[in-house]
């Protein structure tokens, strides 16, 4: 026989229908829609206002801060664009007031060169031709005058085209990457920045004298293709080429936006790797100030 309940105990059934209707109700109150219309846009002008606010105080995470360095990746050259006769006169002249003892930062300057090229060897080639192609003497005076004339036009035409061929402005987008390449290796590589930017400060100083002093590091053997800062600028003169591709023809172009996306993280990784190695000294300066990197190109979650 089953145990028999008291009798004081009153059991309440909830009607589900009633529930249902309450909420119709609330939802059809024009005054209770009009205030989640209010919270609504509220909020969604408070969410705008500190995306600004973040993009403003981090920066672009992409772009950063348009530096000349970083602006001259369009041309491979600090300078600005020459016409070919400009270019050759510009070579001609460095070559003839170069200084004996030139430093790798004014190395740097001098434009880069398609074809492999450089100043001095297009200069150099210039010269020899301009010897081998000199018109001979003459017994004729005005023969020879008017010789000398047209090879004067002949080779300033020639010099202009040659120097058209090799301008890195006329060459290809793979061309000027290159020579971008080498101008960050030059210029961010630790075997040209040893010379005038103080190393990190230790992180342990043993105040022991009995104890021995670290191992000295080997010797570096040829240029610094590898150090955080050199893969650095490199990741960003490729992240400035696949910007200004997807800005302009490449709008729909999804696979460089996935490399695009690659890039910007794997030198998201690669300067919070180097601000906690150099703890915030010479070389990170350096870098932040030359390619203009803000904090959003390295602080907090990149989405793009």
């Amino acid at each position: 026989m089953p145990p028999r309940l008291p009798s004081g105990i009153h059991f309440r059934v909830t009607n589900g229908k009633k529930h249902l209707e309450n909420q119709k109700r609330k939802h059809r109150d024009p005054y209770a829609l009009a205030q989640a219309r209010q919270r609504k846009a509220a909020n969604l002008a408070r969410q705008d206002v500190l995306k600004q606010q973040r993009a403003a105080s981090l920066g672009d995470p992409i772009r950063g801060i348009t530096t000349p360095f970083v602006q001259s990746f369009d041309n491979a050259s600090l300078e600005p664009a020459q016409s070919g006769e400009q270019a050759v006169t510009r070579l001609t002249t460095a070559e003839s007031h170069k200084e004996p003892h030139q430093s790798p930062a004014d190395a740097e300057q001098e434009n880069h060169l398609n074809h492999y090229l450089s100043s001095t060897e297009l200069t150099n080639s210039l010269h020899y031709s301009r010897v081998l192609t000199e018109p001979h003497g003459s017994d004729d005076p005005q023969k020879e005058e008017e010789e000398a004339k047209r090879h004067q036009i002949l080779r300033e035409n020639a010099e202009a085209a040659v120097a058209r061929i090799v301008r890195l402005v006329n060459g290809s987008s793979k061309d000027r990457t290159r020579a971008n390449v080498q101008r960050c290796i030059d210029t961010f590589g630790r075997h040209h920045t040893d010379a005038h930017l103080a190393p990190k400060a230790p992180s342990y100083v043993s105040r022991d004298p009995s104890l021995p002093s670290p191992a000295e590091k080997t010797p570096r053997a040829g240029p610094d293709t590898g150090s955080s800062e050199v893969q650095v600028a490199i990741l960003t003169t490729k992240i400035r080429v696949l910007a200004n591709h997807l800005e302009g023809e490449g709008r729909q172009d999804k696979v460089n936006k996935r490399n695009l996306r690659l890039l910007v993280h794997k030198r998201q990784k690669l300067l919070t790797y180097l601000r906690r190695k150099e703890r915030g000294g010479e070389r990170w300066q350096n870098l932040v100030e030359t390619l203009g990197l803000t904090d959003g190109t390295w602080k907090g979650e990149i989405s793009l």
